[in-house]
């Protein structure tokens, strides 16, 4: 099958999970559930040494001693498909889930109570924290969460039913929506609505990719665009226009996306990679990596790298140089399936 044959079958499934309120599934997914090593789909830390790790069907985690052993946490989560994590300014944990919606523990990961009130859809693709608002990407838009009753709101107008993977907010209060087949969209203080992107995220063959799985922005003020088949885009002017920046790279398929002052670093469908040129060149951080299909990619506040995969989860202490499985008290056993077929 051809590229566009490819991106065809990946809108239609979007616009189908979109309707019917469920994740993009893989093929695994709709097949009977086996015995595997847990998915690790999101990861969030606190200080240096707590961190919390999110499953696709084995529900929470925690760890006190920088993932060396977990335990479970997630009494009162009443899904167990953990879809994004994050950590709020006052240290409450999020967690947003694939049909339960949001959850929140303010008992270090002791007890979680929802918190979905205003929520159109309850599967949430991401979170966001930033000073003391946390937004929420749905399956039908961007979200809001009012601190006075704990009540979310939509955004603005623009984005109703609208699949939202990722969010990102520059230092000038500007919100960034990374969607799947509208691209990008832009939200600026004051004003009336979400802006979509027009002049596109075009790659090396001139294709248009609007299916964006990560968004982010660094120290500079660049945003950074990960698709889910056609690399890494960089922006320099605020969203106005894209460059692509990952033709070098050996994977096209992006989960993830970190910077720090050593360089950028990407979580994609084959391994981690950084570049320290803007994307000229890309180095392969996968040393210890007994899993390529890595889903999410943290630096917690002692510079430390985490990973999760597919099958499990990695630390690196040496900024992503070498890795290592961090997964005892991780183990899952069989997962329930998420949704079947009749």
């Amino acid at each position: 099958m051809n590229r566009f044959g490819i991106r065809l079958a990946l809108f239609l499934l979007c616009i189908g999970t979109a309707m019917l309120g469920v994740a993009e599934p893989g093929l695994s997914q709709i097949q009977q559930p086996v015995q595997e090593l847990t998915s690790i789909q999101a990861l969030t830390s606190v200080g240096n040494d707590l961190v919390y790790a999110g499953s696709f069907g084995h529900g929470l985690f925690r760890s006190e001693d920088r993932g060396a052993t977990w335990t479970r946490s997630g009494q009162g989560v009443t899904d167990p498909f953990i879809l994004t994590l994050t950590t709020g300014k006052d240290g409450a944990i999020y967690a947003g889930t694939f049909r339960g919606g949001v959850f929140r523990s303010r008992d270090h990961g002791k007890s979680w109570q929802t918190v979905n009130t205003g929520l159109k859809h309850l599967e949430i693709k991401s979170l966001l924290s930033a000073g003391d608002t946390l937004y929420a990407g749905t399956s039908g838009g961007a979200y809001r969460l009012s601190a006075k009753g704990d009540r979310w709101s939509a955004v603005t107008t623009g984005l109703d039913d609208i699949l939202v993977h990722t969010l990102a907010l520059s230092s000038d209060g500007t919100l960034f929506a990374g969607t799947s087949g509208k691209g990008v969209l832009r939200f600026k203080a004051q004003s009336s609505g979400w802006v979509r992107q027009q002049q596109g995220l075009k790659d090396h063959e001139g294709m248009t990719e609007n299916f964006i799985r990560v968004l982010t922005v660094d120290s500079e003020g660049n945003i950074y665009a990960g698709t889910f088949d056609g690399g890494v885009f960089r922006s320099g002017d605020g969203g106005l226009t894209w460059q692509p920046i990952s033709r070098a790279l050996p994977n096209d398929s992006i989960r993830g996306i970190l910077f720090n002052s050593r360089g950028l670093f990407v979580a994609t469908g084959h391994g981690i990679f950084k570049t320290v040129d803007k994307g000229k060149q890309w180095v392969p951080l996968n040393k210890g990596l007994t899993s390529m299909s890595v889903q999410v990619l943290i630096e917690s506040g002692a510079g430390v790298l985490y990973a999760g995969t597919s099958e499990g989860a990695f630390r690196s202490d040496d900024d992503g140089r070498t890795w290592s499985s961090i997964n005892q008290g991780l183990e899952g056993g069989e997962s329930p399936a998420p949704f079947s077929f009749r």
